[in-house]
C-alpha cells in the first residue's frame, strides 16, 4: 500500500485483474481488517493472478472495476495479436526473419508468480548466436484456449510449467497444429528451447575432399556431352558429389558429378583402385590427364 488505506471489501482493480478484497494478511501472516501506507499485505478475491508491478486503485463500484478490467485485458491482447507475425504451422518451429536475426516465439504458462518469473529470466538468459528467444505472453494459470488463438496467429510453441489444458483447450490446439509443451522441471524446459533455438540456425557446412581420380580417357556422345573415363587414386569418387576439375595444379571447374558408371552400369560410387566413367553436369571441355577431385559438404553441429 502506497496511498490511503485499503480495507477487506473494498473493490480493486490490479492490472488487467479486478475483485473484492475478501480478505487480507499482513507480512506475518496475521488476518487484518485494513492496511496503511507502506503496509506489505497479501489478499484474496480478485479473478485472475496479476502480474508482479501492477499498481491497484480501489474502486467504489464493482460494475466499474469490472468494466475497466476487462478493457484493459482486451486491449492487452489486441496488442499481442497485433504484434504477432503471421507465419504458415507446416513447422511449429517456424523460422520468422528480421534481417538477420530469427526468433522462436513462446507462450508461457505457470502455476505459481516465482516459477513463471524464474522460467522467464531463464529463458531470457539462453544465449544463441542469431537466434532471439520472444516470449510473446506469460500468465499464471491453466492454458488456455485464448493461448492456442494466439500461438496460432504467431507461429509459437506453449511451455506449460506444472499446468495442464483443459479438455477442449486440447483439442483446439489438434486442430490448429499447435505444440504444447508440458513440465515439471525448469531445466528441462531450458535444455529443449536452446535446441530449438540452435534448430533455427542456418546449418553450417564444412567441405571434405572424398576422392580423386584421373582422367584417361575421353568420349562424346551427342545425347550425353563428355564421358570421361577415369582411374580413382584416392578415397572414393560418388554420384551427385562435388566436382572439381584440376588441370596441371589449377582448378578449371567447379561443378557436380552428374553421372557415374562402371563398364554399362550406372553405380553410387567407385573406390580407390577401380576405373568409372564420370560425366560432370553442364561441362564437356575434359582432357586427357585431368583430375577430378570429388568432395562433399558436411553440416557440423552447433555447440
Amino acid at each position: 500500500v502506497q496511498n490511503g488505506t485499503l480495507r477487506v471489501g473494498d473493490v480493486i482493480v490490479v492490472g488487467n485483474t479486478y475483485g473484492r478484497v475478501r480478505a487480507m494478511a499482513n507480512d506475518r501472516n496475521q488476518l487484518i481488517e485494513e492496511a496503511l501506507p507502506s503496509t506489505p499485505v497479501e489478499i484474496i478475491g480478485l479473478n485472475e493472478v496479476p502480474k508482479a508491478g501492477d499498481s491497484f486503485m480501489v474502486f467504489t463500484d464493482e460494475k466499474e472495476a469490472r468494466k475497466i478490467a476487462e478493457t484493459r485485458a482486451q486491449r492487452s491482447r489486441e496488442q499481442e495479436f497485433q504484434s504477432a507475425k503471421p507465419v504458415t504451422l507446416d513447422d511449429l518451429f517456424a523460422q520468422i526473419k528480421e534481417g538477420e536475426l530469427k526468433e522462436l516465439n513462446i507462450i508461457l504458462k505457470a502455476d505459481v508468480q516465482g516459477s513463471l518469473e524464474a522460467l522467464a529470466a531463464s529463458l531470457h538468459k539462453i544465449d544463441v548466436e542469431g537466434v532471439k528467444c520472444n516470449i510473446i505472453r506469460s500468465g499464471v494459470g491453466a492454458i488456455t484456449e485464448s493461448d492456442v488463438s494466439l500461438a496460432t496467429a504467431s507461429g509459437a510453441i506453449i511451455i506449460g510449467f506444472n499446468v495442464r489444458p483443459t479438455g477442449k483447450t486440447r483439442e483446439l490446439a489438434k486442430e490448429e497444429k499447435v505444440e504444447i509443451r508440458l513440465y515439471n522441471i525448469i531445466y528441462n524446459v531450458i535444455e529443449d528451447i536452446e535446441k530449438a533455438m540452435k534448430g533455427l540456425l542456418e546449418p553450417v557446412y564444412e567441405e571434405k575432399t572424398i576422392g580423386l581420380a584421373e582422367v584417361r580417357e575421353t568420349f562424346k556422345v551427342s545425347s550425353i556431352g563428355t564421358i570421361a573415363g577415369c582411374y580413382v587414386l584416392q578415397g572414393v569418387i560418388r554420384r551427385n558429389g562435388g566436382a572439381r576439375l584440376i588441370r596441371d595444379g589449377v582448378v578449371i571447374y567447379e561443378g557436380k558429378i552428374s553421372s557415374l558408371r562402371r563398364f554399362k552400369d550406372d553405380v553410387r560410387e567407385v573406390s580407390q583402385g577401380y576405373e568409372c566413367g564420370i560425366t560432370i553436369e553442364k561441362y564437356n571441355d575434359i582432357k586427357l590427364g585431368d583430375q577430378i577431385e570429388c568432395f562433399i559438404m558436411e553440416e557440423i553441429e552447433i555447440e
